[in-house]
Order: C-alpha cells, then sequence, then structure tokens
C-alpha cells in the first residue's frame, strides 16, 4: 500500500510553488484523456437530482464489458472541474484498479452555469449528499467510495459524516489536501504569494460573469462589484446570497478543523504536504480525528502536486486509487 513516505520527487520537483502550478498543466489534463482513451473507457454525461429543484452535472465512466464493479464518486476542487487533470487521472487509475468512476460537477462548474439560477457556494453540502445519494442508486451496487481534491476533499469528508444520517452508504472517504479552516485559508492565500489570490479571484470573476449573463434579472451585479478583492467579493457572496450574517459564519458552516471530524464514522484516508502553500499544515497536525481515518503528511507535494517526474505524473492520483481499492479489498475480505 502506497503511503507518504513513498513520495521522494527529484530535487528540481521540490519547490512547493512548482508543484502547486505545474499540476494543473495542459499536459496533465492531455495525459489524463489519453489513459481514458488508450483503456477505452466509455464516458457518459448524467443530470442528478441535487434535491429542491436543483440539477448537478455528471460523467459515468465505465471499461465495457467488465464485471460489475465497486463504485467511485469524484469530487473536483474551487474552480475546478470534471476535466481537470487530476480527475481525469484518477478516473484512469480508479478504472485500472477494477471500479467505475462518477465525476461530479458541483454547482456553477465545469460549464453547468445554466442548470441553476441561484450561485455556487461553499455551504451548499445538501445537494452534493443528495446527488451522492442519487448516483449510488442509480449506479452502485454496492457501498461506494468517494474522494476529492481541496475543496472537493472538504466536500468528501463532509458527505463522509453525513452519510450514515442520509441513508447513503459509504465504504471509504479519500482526501487529498482538503481545505480545513477556510478563514486561515483566506489569510494564508492574502498574505503570501500573490499568484493564488490572483488565479482564483479571476476565475471567479469569468464565473459570476457567465451566471449574470445567462440570469440577468436575478444577477445585477455590476463590474465595480466584481472588481474587489477575494476577501470582499467573498463578504458579498456570505451576506447576499447565502443565509450567514457575517463572513466569519460562512465560513464556519464549512470549517471542518479542530474537533469537527471527531464524529465521522465511515473509514477515511487523507493525504496532505508539509509545504502547502495555501493549508498551514499546523492545522492538519491539530486536527482530532477518529482511530478509523488514517493522516498522512508528505514532505513534499504543493497544494494537490505531488508531481514525480518530468511527465508529471502525480503520486495523489495513484495514492487515491490505491487507498480506495485496498479498502474495498478488506471490506470484502471482512
Amino acid at each position: 500500500m502506497l503511503t507518504a513516505a513513498d513520495y521522494r520527487p527529484p530535487h528540481w520537483l521540490r519547490n512547493r510553488h512548482v508543484q502547486s502550478i505545474l499540476s494543473s498543466s495542459p499536459l496533465r489534463v492531455r495525459r489524463g484523456q489519453h489513459l481514458l482513451e488508450n483503456m477505452r473507457a466509455l464516458t457518459t454525461e448524467h443530470i442528478v437530482d441535487g434535491g429542491d429543484g436543483v440539477r448537478l452535472q455528471g460523467l459515468h465512466s465505465v471499461v465495457p464489458g467488465s464485471a460489475p464493479r465497486r463504485l467511485a464518486l469524484l469530487l473536483h476542487g474551487w474552480e475546478g472541474s470534471v476535466n481537470s487533470s487530476y480527475m481525469r487521472l484518477t478516473t484512469a487509475h480508479l478504472l485500472a484498479k477494477g471500479f467505475n468512476v462518477f465525476r461530479l460537477n458541483f454547482r456553477d462548474h465545469g460549464n453547468t452555469h445554466h442548470l441553476n439560477e441561484a450561485l455556487f457556494h461553499s455551504n451548499r453540502i445538501d445537494e452534493v449528499v443528495h446527488a451522492a445519494r442519487e448516483v449510488s442508486n442509480r449506479f452502485a451496487t454496492q457501498p461506494m467510495v468517494v474522494a476529492g481534491y481541496s475543496l472537493g476533499g472538504n466536500f468528501a469528508l463532509r458527505v463522509a459524516l453525513r452519510a450514515p444520517g442520509t441513508g447513503l452508504q459509504l465504504a471509504h472517504a479519500a482526501a487529498v489536501c482538503p481545505v480545513l479552516d477556510p478563514a486561515k485559508t483566506m489569510t494564508v492565500m492574502e498574505e503570501g504569494v500573490g499568484f493564488y489570490n490572483w488565479y482564483f479571484a479571476r476565475k471567479w470573476r469569468g464565473s459570476l460573469l457567465r451566471k449574470r449573463k445567462l440570469f440577468p434579472q436575478q444577477h445585477d451585479y455590476d463590474d465595480r462589484m466584481l472588481k474587489q478583492g477575494l476577501r470582499d467579493l467573498t463578504r458579498w457572496l456570505a451576506e447576499q446570497h447565502t443565509d450567514f450574517d457575517t463572513l466569519d459564519a460562512y465560513f464556519n458552516g464549512y470549517n471542518i478543523a479542530d474537533q469537527r471530524m471527531a464524529g465521522l464514522t465511515v473509514p477515511a484516508s487523507i493525504l496532505t504536504s508539509e509545504d502547502d502553500p495555501v493549508i498551514p499544515v499546523a492545522d492538519f497536525r491539530s486536527w482530532q480525528l477518529p482511530e478509523h481515518v488514517h493522516l498522512e503528511i508528505a514532505r513534499w507535494g504543493g497544494h494537490c502536486g505531488f508531481l514525480q517526474n518530468a511527465k508529471l505524473d502525480g503520486f495523489a492520483e495513484w495514492w487515491v486509487a490505491d487507498r480506495l481499492s485496498t479498502a474495498v479489498a478488506g471490506a470484502s475480505a471482512r
């Protein structure tokens, strides 16, 4: 079984910013697509019910002619999509390990802005849990597994936390560099290298512009408002488009740090790095987790990078597939 200690990138790849930035390289996107094509994966698009009229879109991938397989649900990071490099690569590795895979787009991600009028925000956990249940009912023949990256890792762990109370059967959850305390992450991005703040603000503004064009009566915010910094934009979102009165209350709504995961009953595996430039490793070291949740901290990797060589192969994608495969094999044996 792969562990964080197995990840030892070459010296030229040990810079955390190089890792984080190259992780979303177009080369990795194409590599993931080529892997799926070479294994002749059949991928179909589906609209799933998120409850209360919410519609979410996703991709279901199988290897034609194979026997019924365990289903894995994958969740992407903020402003990523089902076609992000790590989503395609993880799908290919999971298919090779004997899974079928469903990649779910969050609301307003992956060109799905037209499906729902209201804006995405990080506390929309109910619709993701509802969609996970429908995905399981449609495609799973056994308790499924769930995995996510960054904000998707945060969502995956919250889905697992809520699963027993909603009738969702999960065998295991995996998360790579999950966002723990979003307030701290915001501060780190503001005080650190400006690239991350600029990158996410640019992508989010593009998403908000697309939403305004689709629903001008509902979303009449002007360009001047969109030019605000990431913190002020998030405060506007929290106060105007959520049930929270303040930015702090909004951040606390999806905070999973400290003791908030202590009641998790679904077995889980978590991978992060000491040098993550946006999520402080100290928060992971003080995290209170039950015995059946295993946290691994790699020396290098940046934020969801974990690149291994000049081909930009990712250790994290292998780790997720290996960890979920080992978990379900153990569950089947028991």
